[in-house]
């Protein structure tokens, strides 16, 4: 165990990308990991102010990824923390009594991001230009609880285990039991808080220099013991910026939960928390809650949340398989059986008992063999013996089922098997273990359904946690000086007016000002209608679909939409066994009727009735239309389809209407030029998302996708473009690239400039401003995601023209954080409880001093809304903050397929969508049982090839 040493003695890990699987603490940040809603590391140089040297829109030639080998220390260390880090360190005051200015004084500076060396740059995004004036003010509770800290010293020691231990549980068994053994006589009396793996924190210095403590820790399933060394080397150490201070307290909020509970990330989980309930197919959810403490404008908060996570049911193993699978054990499985089972419980702990003795192991793998014909090498090395012969021998077991394979435990060069069997020996899988594989459409949907909470039920479990676990009795709590008030904070909020849509003039309506989030389109006709000559359906389903497409072509000609009444060749049924094949023959069929008749075009919209088995045929349907057939489809359920309900076929004429290069309404502001710093001069929109595999999947790629508006200054009609890059990268790789031609040699190329090109062919104009909303960016990846992403946007406009630099704001798009907003006031919800859209949050629980706010802009549906999180990265445009929040507050009613306000800004939503759409592509390999299908990569660095969507179908908003 060493103590820390500071600005003199760089960490070299803090450096080390979000990715990295490395152990070691990042000592800038709020805990390990860089993981959504949580703060990563933002060690930063003293560069000049935001406010004296403005960002200069120079091109970047650096490097994407900061990785500087030194740290270079905050300039100003008498304000750094709240607290000192080394006994001989000056008192100061405590978070509960700072003020905002001087919790952030040491944060107040920003880096250009202007031509250094990448190793050089410091990231500083920028300060908070204001306060949001716009809206009618009310106050709102958050799930946000204020913290005091007393005045104390706190020490950083790293932690080093030998042999090293990979288990958190494990760690915390063996610092908990040097704690218990060591408290008195070594440490003081002074209660340490522990992550887990390599820092240790403490309320003041222990009293040694250095020291080795031994202790040895039975395995309670195995009866050995296991030595640990703790080696200790004492630097001074000094905290070099606040959220240093807020990992240690952090982790010291966090001790006592880490020991009662399931640790799962920032989670905590326990069937003492909630009764567990199934999910199906031997997977159950436990509830539990979301803990993390965070810097705002009213001091240190902690955030609160609750949370349900699947695990594994406590069941026999050939119990789960049964579930699982559905398999009938009187017969030999099949390879794709044999397979499916493997993957199901590969890492999964399993415990044996037989003749009254129990073990535990995990699961590495199953047999290719059946138990009968399975045998193993004897200790001679020169002789085999059946598996069933070793049992009756050994035990006096006749095996049951030995047409079943056996689990496996250990490596494949030494296997350890054992039988699934319920009869003389019970293998049952260990409770307690997360299950972190997909979850089918039905285990999403039982889940949804079970934990699913109207707001106040949510507000008043979230107070009923605080309560329960005692924070400020808590023994590590009050070793910190930690208390926490057990009042949910208030915060002031504001509603902003929902803008005026505009619809076509021909209507009855050709404006409208929607209600509570929402609005119809009853005597409405689209701003921009569509057109559509040559159609027809294809039925997978035994549903007949004649009067079904009369009826959608009767709605979409009355919202102004010119669509042909009769089909360019016949509705008929296809096969939903053979779909690749009935759509390449409708196909030629389209093509021999138009040559025939002698009509120049395409096919320009295909309905399609989706069969009435699940499966993955909506997958496969839009692979072949979209990447080999180039046929724009319009796909329905035929339960759905059935029914005809007005309002599903309102909802399909608008999703057809843009496939078809139509436009279904834009905001009145739009129209008539009057939106500050879009309307002005030609702007361009982008949305973009990083989409990954689920997790355990490591065959397939990270997909990529971005949108860009096409149609200024209306910014409705979006673009877009997808790429596959190496699995799990979130940097987008191919916003901007170079190409090596046969004839020009190296040529530019890349997705921001494919679409400023386009921007350019369809409006005859040339951007000037770039608004780039990034979604799926945790707080951790801010620095590398915008210095490699502002790099590549930089480059590609370069490329266009020389000298070329539209000004860039950079705004990133967080869904997946833990805040909640509830009404205080119940006269000010919408029809679920929930706060009313436009309801927006720039104070008290925003960050201390950068630009960022909480936005509620739709009405909840089911259980309660969750705020979109928009903070700033970089703003050369210089929003105000009513500019960028009521911006983005009225493009989210712009979004194409419903008549709703949606609660994620659309650019970001449609690039989403487009990720997704591309993820499907890869569907049929990413769920085949070998994983290997199509030439997918067998390492984690190969990039799987992307089919092309084809131009005709990339003109349009395929995706929606």
């Amino acid at each position: 165990m060493s103590r820390r040493g500071g600005g003199n003695h760089p960490d070299n890990r803090r450096n080390q990308p979000p990715h990295s699987q490395q152990p070691s603490v990042n000592a800038a940040g709020s805990g390990r990991g860089g993981g959504r809603g949580s703060r990563g590391g933002r060690t930063t140089a003293p560069p000049p102010s935001y406010a004296s040297a403005p960002v200069t829109p120079a091109p970047f030639v650096a490097a994407p990824v900061v990785r500087p080998s030194v740290v270079a220390p905050v300039a100003n260390p008498s304000v750094t923390a709240p607290v000192a880090s080394s006994s001989s360190a000056q008192n100061l005051p405590s978070p509960a009594t700072v003020s905002t200015e001087t919790l952030t004084s040491d944060l107040k500076q920003k880096a250009t991001l202007q031509s250094a060396p990448s190793s050089q740059k410091a990231v500083r995004f920028p300060n908070r230009p204001d306060y949001g004036r716009l809206g009618r003010k009310i106050q709102v509770r958050a799930n946000h609880f204020q913290l005091q800290v007393a005045d104390k010293d706190i020490h950083h020691y790293d932690v080093s285990i030998s042999p090293e231990i990979i288990s958190k549980k494990v760690c915390r068994d063996i610092i908990n039991l040097l704690v218990k053994m060591y408290l008195e006589s070594q440490l003081d009396n002074r209660i340490p808080a522990y992550d887990g793996r390599k820092s240790l924190f403490t309320a003041g210095a222990l009293p040694f220099n250095s020291k080795v403590f031994v202790v040895n820790l039975t395995d309670e399933n195995r009866g050995s013991s296991s030595e640990a060394d703790r080696k200790k080397r004492e630097r001074e150490f000094k905290l070099d910026c606040p959220y240093e201070t807020i990992q240690a307290l952090d982790i010291a909020l966090r001790a006592t939960p880490s020991e009662k509970y399931i640790v799962a990330g920032r989670s905590f989980f326990s069937p003492s928390l909630g009764q567990p309930g199934p999910l199906g197919g031997g997977i159950e959810y436990y509830r539990g809650f979301y803990q993390s403490i965070r810097p705002t404008q009213m001091g240190l908060s902690l955030n609160i949340d609750v949370s349900s996570r699947a695990f594994y049911e406590p069941i026999l193993v050939t119990e789960f398989v049964k579930k699982h699978f559905n398999l009938n054990f009187t017969r030999p499985l099949s390879d794709q059986d044999r397979v499916k089972i493997k993957k199901a419980l590969r890492g999964v702990k399993v415990k044996l008992s037989h003749s009254g003795k129990i073990r535990s192991c995990k699961v590495t793998g199953i047999s290719r063999e059946p138990l009968r014909d399975l045998t193993f090498m004897l200790e001679d090395n020169a002789s085999r013996k059946k598996v069933i012969d070793y049992f009756h021998e050994k035990y006096n077991i006749v095996l049951k089922h030995p047409l079943l394979p056996a689990l496996q435990a250990g490596p494949d060069s030494r296997p350890t098997y054992f039988p699934m069997e319920v009869f003389f020996f019970l293998c049952q899988i260990e409770p307690g273990q997360r299950y972190s594989k997909r979850l089918n459409e039905e285990q999403v949907t039982a889940l949804l359904r079970a934990t699913c909470q109207r707001p106040d039920e949510r507000r008043e479990d979230i107070k009923h946690i605080v309560k329960q676990h005692h924070f400020n009795t808590d023994k590590v709590a009050e070793e910190f000086g930690i208390n926490v008030r057990e009042e949910l904070a208030l915060v002031d909020a504001r509603v902003l007016p929902p803008p005026t849509l505009k619809y076509h003039g021909s209507g009855s309506e050709s404006k409208i000002d929607p209600r509570m989030g929402q609005w119809n389109m009853i005597n409405k006709r689209m701003v921009d209608a569509g057109k559509v000559q040559f159609w027809t359906c294809v039925c997978f389903s035994r549903m007949d679909p004649t009067r079904f497409c009369a009826e959608l072509v009767k709605m979409c000609r009355s919202r102004g939409m010119t669509f042909n009444p009769d089909p360019l060749v016949p509705i008929f049924p296809g096969n939903p066994n053979q779909i690749e094949r009935e759509l390449v023959e409708l196909n030629k069929k389209c093509k021999a009727t138009l040559d025939g008749t002698k009509q120049e075009g395409r096919l320009q919209l295909l309905i399609i009735i989706l069969p009435d088995f699940k499966g993955k045929s909506y997958d496969k349907i839009k692979r072949v239309c979209e990447t080999e057939l180039g046929i724009i489809s319009q796909c329905c359920q035929p339960k759905q389809a059935a029914k005809m309900n007005k309002q599903y076929l309102e909802n399909l004429s608008l999703k057809i209407n843009v496939k078809s290069g139509g436009r279904n309404t834009v905001l009145n502001d739009a129209f008539e030029k009057r939106i500050p710093l879009v309307t002005d001069m030609p702007t361009i929109i982008f949305g973009a998302d990083v989409t990954h595999p689920q997790p355990g999947e490591d065959s397939t790629p990270s997909i990529a996708a971005v949108v860009a508006s096409m149609d200024w200054p209306w910014v409705t009609r979006y673009r877009g473009i997808v790429s596959a890059q190496i699995h799990r990268e979130e940097i987008i790789q191919d916003l901007f690239k170079t190409t090596v031609h046969p004839q020009k040699g190296v040529q530019p190329a890349g997705m921001i400039r494919e679409l400023i090109l386009a921007f350019h062919k369809s409006t005859g104009l040339k951007p000037g401003r770039i608004i780039f909303y990034r979604d799926g960016v945790s707080e951790g990846q801010f620095s590398q995601v915008l210095l490699y992403e502002m790099d590549a946007i930089r480059k590609a406009c370069s490329s266009i023209q020389d000298g070329y630099l539209p000004k860039v704001t950079f705004v990133v798009v967080q869904k997946r954080h833990h805040t909640r907003l509830f009404p205080v006031n119940n006269n000010e919800t919408d029809r679920s409880g929930n706060i009313m859209p436009g309801t927006v949050v720039d104070t008290s629980i925003c960050h201390p001093r950068e630009f960022d706010f909480y936005l509620n802009s739709h009405a909840g549906i089911q259980g309660t809304s969750r705020p979109t999180h928009y903070h700033v990265l970089y703003d050369e445009n210089r929003f105000s903050a009513d500019q960028l929040q009521s911006f983005t507050n009225n493009l989210c009613y712009t979004y194409a397929r419903c008549t709703r306000s949606v609660s994620i800004v659309p650019p970001a939503y449609y690039a989403h969508l487009l990720a997704f759409r591309a993820r499907s592509y890869f569907s049929e390999v990413e769920n085949s049982d070998s994983g290997s299908a199509s030439g997918i990569r067998s390492t984690t660095n190969f990039v799987a090839t992307l089919p092309s969507i084809l131009d005709n179908v990339k003109n349009v908003m395929f995706y929606c």
